[in-house]
Order: structure tokens, then C-alpha cells, then sequence
């Protein structure tokens, strides 16, 4: 028999109010929430019958009990849809949900202006040396300016790793603000689809040793974990800087340290962090030409209503039989519609 009812359950928090709005708008979806450190006893109805997870993606901020595990998977036996609330889906083992019929999306693109810009503002603030300068002048009123001259950025080159939503914009715009050169590296795109993003499709290596900024921009996966460590720093040009705004370990921190402590780059920019938020006596935090941000570049207010929208509209399509456009898994989708089709007496386009 097919449900009337459809439950849907966060933990914590959802991270803006329009995505409970338009939820909202279904009379017959119930929004459940459970606290971070609820007990099993008290978790255990709400999993038991969620039809759809909408789940942080923030994984130091969530109890690691409620990541999407096989662990997890075995308390929720109606679960049908995972939505992350960002572009990332760390706390999600995708080949767990699938295997159990569970189709995951994430809210790629809906971040993708609050993150370029702060690209280029780590950009811009690194190349100026402001960082740096506003850690010196508040320790010695007496420092001599011309010790910290900074270098123009029109015309400098960039490369880019990962030329997805965000890595796609941070192209057009160093190419419009700046007539940047953009390198870019993705294993996934032709050469064909990095020219008609503004770029220039190239190896990783030639990408690191080639330009005076590098930017990360691909999620974390098994094959990006650790991708960036000593072999690719020493490729980077003594006078270039290092960007990341993804994810924390697909950089080696104590590789960049080691490489900052001696001088074989010129600074860092840093947004994402093994650990988050780091410990307040982290070793790169320790270095003036190093900005530090707390994974902050998606945090605006723009983006997180953005963010909330496409994801409450996107499960409700779902809930309406059609295929989700941000689909992580869809490999998924024939098991899914199946039980989806059991569930709800209907099954949803192919």
C-alpha cells in the first residue's frame, strides 16, 4: 500500500529558514529534527521512518553517528533520498547508498558566486601582501612599507583544479577582471569543454610548475585524498601561491608548512583544513603570508538561501517522479525506482 504520509528529518539545524518554507508548502511532509547529541533511544522512530535525509555535509559539525553510513542505513529501512546541504557530501558513503537503493544529491552551484569571490579575494589579498602587512603593523608600528611590496594581477596566470561550478567561474572571472591566463586541470572535461569555459586544458603537473596562483576546486574524493603534497609543491614557481577553498586533505597541511617554512612558495590562502575549525596553535597559522578561513567561502547570506532553496525544490521534484539534476549516484536510479514505486505507488521517469 502506497504511504500518504512523507517524513523528512535534519540534524540540528537546517541552514536557512526558505528551505522549511517551502517544505512547508506540502501539507503531508512532516520535518523532523534530532538533536546532534540525541540519544540512540531518541533517534531511533524519527530514522525509522524518514523517507529522505537532509543531511550536513559540514562533517566536524556533525556527529559522525548520523554521516550516512551502512551503519546508519541499517536504523532507516524507508529511506529513499539523501539531499547534503552543499556542494560537498563528506559525510555521505555514496557506495553504501547505493547499494541500498538510496539516490544522494547535492546542492552543486548554489554556493558558486560566494566561492569564487572569496578565491579571488584570498587572491587579491595574498598578492598585496594585506594579510601579512595587518599582522606586522599590529606588532611594529615602526615596520618600513617597502619590505612588503606586493606584485600587480593583471595578467598573471592561474591554475585551476577543478573547473566545475566554482572552478568555472573563478575562470571567467580572472579572465574578466584581471586578463588572467586560466590553466585548468580536470580529468573529466575534454579539451573542448575547458576552451569553452575561458580555458586551457593541461596535466596537473604542468598546471602546478606553469602559474603564479593555484586554485583547488574538486570535492574529496578517494582519488583526490592527498593529491596535493610535497612532490606537487615543489612543481609551484618560488613566487607563486597556493589557493584551496574545497575540501581539507586533498592538500598535505604539514607538506604546505614545510614548503612555506623554506620558502618554495610565497604564501598559502586557506579556506578548508583536516580539522575544522584548526586548532589555534596549527603550524600554518603560524606564518604571516598565510590567510586563514574558517571553511567560510560558501558561508554568505546569498548563498545559504540560495543553497536552501534549490535544495527543498529539488526534493520535491524528486517527490514528484522526476530524475533530480544533481544526482551524485545515478547508477542508483533503476533500484530506486523501484522502491520508490513501492512506496508511493507510482514510479518516477527514467
Amino acid at each position: 500500500m502506497a504511504v500518504n504520509s512523507i517524513r523528512i528529518f535534519y540534524v540540528r539545524r537546517i541552514f536557512h529558514p526558505i528551505f522549511a518554507e517551502i517544505i512547508a508548502k506540502r501539507p503531508q511532509i512532516t520535518l523532523d529534527m534530532i538533536e546532534n547529541d540525541a540519544s540512540d533511544e531518541a533517534a531511533a522512530p524519527i530514522l525509522a521512518g524518514a523517507h529522505i535525509y537532509s543531511v550536513s555535509s559540514a562533517r566536524d559539525e556533525l556527529n559522525p553517528k548520523f554521516y550516512v553510513t551502512s551503519e546508519l542505513l541499517t536504523k532507516t529501512p524507508a529511506l529513499l533520498l539523501v539531499s547534503t546541504t552543499g556542494a560537498g557530501f563528506d559525510t555521505v558513503k555514496l557506495k553504501d547508498c547505493t547499494a541500498a537503493g538510496i539516490a544522494v544529491v547535492n546542492q552543486s552551484g548554489g554556493n558558486r558566486e560566494a566561492v569564487a569571490e572569496h578565491v579571488l579575494a584570498l587572491m587579491i589579498s595574498l598578492s598585496k601582501r594585506i594579510g601579512e602587512t595587518d599582522r606586522v603593523m599590529r606588532r611594529d608600528r615602526r615596520m618600513d612599507r617597502n619590505l612588503y611590496m606586493g606584485h600587480d594581477i593583471l595578467g598573471k596566470s592561474i591554475g585551476v583544479i577543478g573547473l566545475g561550478n566554482v572552478g568555472g567561474r573563478i575562470a571567467e572571472l580572472a579572465r574578466g577582471l584581471f586578463a588572467m591566463r586560466v590553466l585548468a586541470y580536470d580529468p573529466y572535461l575534454d579539451a573542448a569543454a575547458i576552451a569553452a569555459k575561458g580555458a586551457e586544458k593541461v596535466g596537473l603537473d604542468e598546471l602546478l610548475s606553469s602559474v603564479d596562483f593555484v586554485s583547488v576546486n574538486c570535492p574529496l574524493t578517494d582519488e583526490t585524498r592527498g593529491m596535493i603534497g610535497a612532490p606537487q609543491y615543489a612543481l609551484m614557481q618560488k613566487h607563486a601561491f597556493f589557493i584551496t577553498t574545497a575540501r581539507g586533505s586533498i592538500h598535505d597541511e604539514t607538506a604546505l608548512a614545510a614548503a612555506l617554512k623554506e620558502k618554495r612558495i610565497a604564501g598559502a590562502g586557506l579556506d578548508v583544513w583536516a580539522k575544522e575549525p584548526p586548532d589555534t596553535d596549527h603550524p600554518l597559522l603560524a606564518f604571516d603570508n598565510v590567510i586563514a578561513s574558517p571553511h567560510s567561502a560558501g558561508v554568505t547570506a546569498e548563498a545559504r538561501e540560495t543553497m536552501g532553496r534549490i535544495a527543498a525544490e529539488q526534493i520535491l521534484a524528486t517527490l514528484d517522479g522526476k530524475r533530480p539534476p544533481r544526482l551524485l549516484n545515478p547508477e542508483v536510479w533503476p533500484h530506486f525506482c523501484a522502491r520508490f514505486a513501492e512506496t508511493f505507488g507510482f514510479r518516477p521517469e527514467s
